[in-house]
């Protein structure tokens, strides 16, 4: 790392990868094969205890850029800039904080694009399915590797708190504090339902071919750029769509076609999907949707999520935002209960907003004092 870009920047930073010898069993009985690796990013300094480390887990289509930039030409910073630095809710200059890509991604982790040692082909469509277990259980062998036998929290958005969920689940003497914002403790039948008609925008592609599209040297462009368009109306509340576009018209006048892009909303959502498809790989989408459809811890308790939490030894933070119908506040309230029930100590706030889901990733003054007052009072 060098010289910060000013004063609240963690600065350029640096992705460094571990490559990991033994196989990882999955969850869905198959095992993922050594070599594999992890790609990741840290901001700040492990203490001499090694007891000041953060772990950040990322949304759907997150990474492990988190913070800072890769070069001094990036006009962009990591997808939570606005939460990790020097001075932030996320302290570096009291933390260790490490982000990763997670297994099945499209970053830099093993994944679909990864080339399959047994057949020195990439994997496609034969990478295994992966769930929210087994990125937890390749995040410690992660934290074993960096010498980290306890994370001071665990942090998370979205998929990403439910990671940190069940980080406190899995491995509750290696947690201290779990942070779950913008989270649920299961997918709703609407979720599982918007998650399938997106994994079948691709699927259906004709530059699919089952997912082996990169060895044709062709991307399912359309359908990726479909599954982000369904995703990303998901990810914004009524309200904000309202307050940015309304029915605004891109030009002047109506068209009276079915082609043109005419309102402003239809444009954002193009654009949002030609970027997305560019950067993105469409089996990876299919890999997190699934993780996301397959979470649900209390399943092993025959649905008592207090009984699965009780073996949990952290303290607890969620946070949800009041226009969020993604995750909306009554998921997180399902959480907050059933700690309660299992004689937890757990905080939680409900947050007036009005960005849907994605506030979780904006610079909301009352999250952001909340988030930062918690992390201050975590001890090392």
């Amino acid at each position: 790392m060098i010289q910060p870009l000013n004063k609240d920047s963690v600065g350029i930073v640096t992705p460094q990868i571990m490559s990991f010898d033994a196989p990882l069993l999955l969850s869905c009985g198959k095992t993922l094969a050594a070599p594999y690796q992890i790609i990741y990013e840290t901001y700040g300094n492990l203490n001499p205890q090694r007891n000041n480390a953060v772990l950040i887990c990322h949304a759907l289509s997150g990474n492990h850029h988190a913070a800072g930039y890769h070069s001094p030409e990036d006009k962009k910073p990591g997808w939570w800039d606005n939460c990790i630095g020097p001075g932030k809710a996320i302290d570096t200059q009291k933390f260790f904080v490490v982000s990763i890509n997670n297994l099945g991604g499209c970053n830099g982790s093993t994944g679909p694009t990864s080339i399959n040692p047994a057949t020195n082909k990439p994997y496609g469509s034969s990478f295994p399915i992966v769930t929210v277990e087994d990125w937890v259980n390749s995040q410690a062998r992660l934290a074993d590797k960096l010498g980290i036998n306890q994370w001071a929290a665990v942090v998370g958005g979205s998929l990403g708190g439910m990671q940190a969920l069940q980080w406190a689940i899995s491995y509750p003497e290696r947690i201290r504090n779990c942070i779950a914002i913008a989270a649920a403790p299961k997918l709703s039948a609407q979720n599982i339902a918007f998650n399938e008609v997106a994994r079948q925008a691709i699927i259906s592609d004709p530059d699919f071919f089952g997912g082996e599209f990169q060895e044709r040297g062709v991307i399912p462009k359309r359908g990726l750029m479909l599954a982000r368009m369904v995703g990303h109306i998901t990810y914004l509340s009524d309200d904000a769509m309202r307050e940015k576009f309304g029915r605004d018209l891109k030009n002047e006048k109506l068209n009276y076609d079915f082609h043109n892009v005419e309102f402003q909303v239809e444009s954002y959502l193009r654009y949002q999907g030609q970027e997305f498809s560019g950067r993105f790989d469409a089996n990876t989408y299919l890999l997190m949707t699934k993780a996301l459809d397959y979470f649900d811890p209390a399943a092993k308790h025959e649905g008592d999520l207090a009984a699965t939490l009780n073996i949990a030894k952290a303290q607890f933070c969620l946070m949800s935002f009041t226009t969020d119908w993604r995750f909306s506040p009554a998921r997180s309230k399902e959480i907050v209960d059933a700690l309660v029930a299992a004689k937890k100590n757990v905080s939680y706030l409900e947050i007036d907003a009005p960005q849907g889901h994605d506030a979780f990733l904006m610079p909301i003054p009352r999250y952001l004092q909340a988030f930062s007052t918690y992390m201050q009072r975590i001890t090392l």
